[in-house]
C-alpha cells in the first residue's frame, strides 16, 4: 500500500514539474531573449543565453513608440475598468442572490444571452455611438462600455447563492438596511470571489487590442497592447524589440498574479465547489 501510494506521489510531483517548466520555460526564454541582439534572436540553432547581452532592444522600444505613456494608459484603462466592473458586477450579483423582483429570471437570462453575442457584432455599433457622444480617443469612452459584464454577475450571483441565509436574517433582525447587509455581511466574505473576478477583468482589459485600437487613434491614447502591434506592423518585424516590448507588458501581469495567486486560487475553487 505505502508502494502504491510513493509511486503515485513521485508520479504526481513529475507530472507537477513537468507542467511548472512548461509554464516557466516560454517566459524565461522571452526574458532572457529580450536582452540579445537582433543576430541573436534569429540565430539557428538557437540559443538560451546571449552571447552578448544588450539593453539596445530596450532602447529601441523606448525611441519607437511612448511605452511610457502606453504603459500609464493601460494601467488607468485596465485597473479603472476592474475597479468599476467588480463593484457593479458584484451588486448585480448580490441582486439577482439574495433579492426578489419582479423580472429578474428574464432579467438574467437577457444578460446571459449578452455572452453568446461576439464583440465583432457589437463593435461597429458601439464605435458610432461613442463618435456621436463625443467619447473616442478618451478614457471615459474606454471605460463606460465595460462598467460591468455579464461574466462577473454571473459568478458574482453564483458565489452569493452559497452564503447561507442566516447572515441576511441576522441583519434584518438589528434593523440593517439591504445594502448595509450587503456591504457589511455578505461582501467580506466574498473576498476570493472578488479577487479572482478582478484578476480576469484585470487580464482580460490589459491584453485586449482589437478594442483600444478601434476606440483610440492618437499615440496618447493607445495602450500598451495596442503600442506594441504598431510596433510590430512597421514595415518590418524587429523580433528583438518586440520580445522586449512584450515583455514590458508581461511583467505588470506576473506581479500582480503573484500577489493574488491565494485568493485567486481560492475564489475559482470555491466557485466550482458551489457550482
Amino acid at each position: 500500500m505505502h508502494k502504491k501510494v510513493s509511486i503515485k506521489n513521485i508520479i504526481g510531483i513529475l507530472l507537477t514539474l513537468l507542467v511548472v517548466v512548461s509554464v516557466l520555460f516560454p517566459i524565461l526564454w522571452l526574458f532572457v531573449s529580450s536582452f540579445k541582439t537582433d543576430a541573436g534572436v534569429i540565430t539557428y540553432p538557437p540559443q538560451f543565453f546571449p552571447r552578448e547581452w544588450t539593453w539596445k532592444q530596450y532602447q529601441y522600444v523606448n525611441q519607437s513608440i511612448p511605452v511610457l505613456k502606453m504603459l500609464r494608459n493601460t494601467l488607468t484603462f485596465a485597473g479603472l475598468t476592474t475597479l468599476i466592473s467588480v463593484s457593479f458586477d458584484a451588486m448585480a450579483g448580490y441582486a439577482f442572490a439574495r433579492m426578489h423582483f419582479k423580472g429578474k429570471d428574464i432579467l438574467f437570462t437577457i444578460i446571459l444571452l449578452t455572452m453568446m453575442v461576439p464583440f465583432q457584432v457589437i463593435m461597429t455599433p458601439l464605435y458610432l455611438e461613442e463618435f456621436k457622444l463625443g467619447l473616442l480617443d478618451s478614457y471615459a469612452g474606454l471605460i463606460l462600455p465595460r462598467a460591468t459584464s455579464a461574466f462577473g454577475i454571473y459568478m458574482m450571483k453564483s458565489f452569493f447563492q452559497g452564503l447561507p441565509n442566516s447572515l441576511e436574517e441576522s441583519g434584518r433582525m438589528d434593523g440593517m438596511s439591504e445594502f448595509r447587509i450587503y456591504r457589511s455581511l455578505m461582501l467580506p466574505l466574498c473576498k476570493p470571489a472578488i479577487v479572482s473576478l478582478g484578476v480576469f477583468h484585470f487580464m482580460n482589459n490589459w491584453n485586449d487590442l482589437l478594442y483600444p485600437l478601434m476606440l483610440t487613434s492618437s499615440a496618447e491614447m493607445r495602450t500598451l497592447s495596442a503600442g506594441l502591434a504598431v510596433l510590430v506592423g512597421n514595415k518590418a518585424i524587429k523580433y528583438g524589440p518586440t520580445l522586449a516590448a512584450t515583455m514590458i507588458s508581461l511583467i505588470p501581469l506576473l506581479i500582480i498574479y503573484i500577489f493574488c495567486q491565494r485568493y485567486f486560487v481560492e475564489g475559482i475553487a470555491t466557485g466550482a465547489t458551489k457550482e
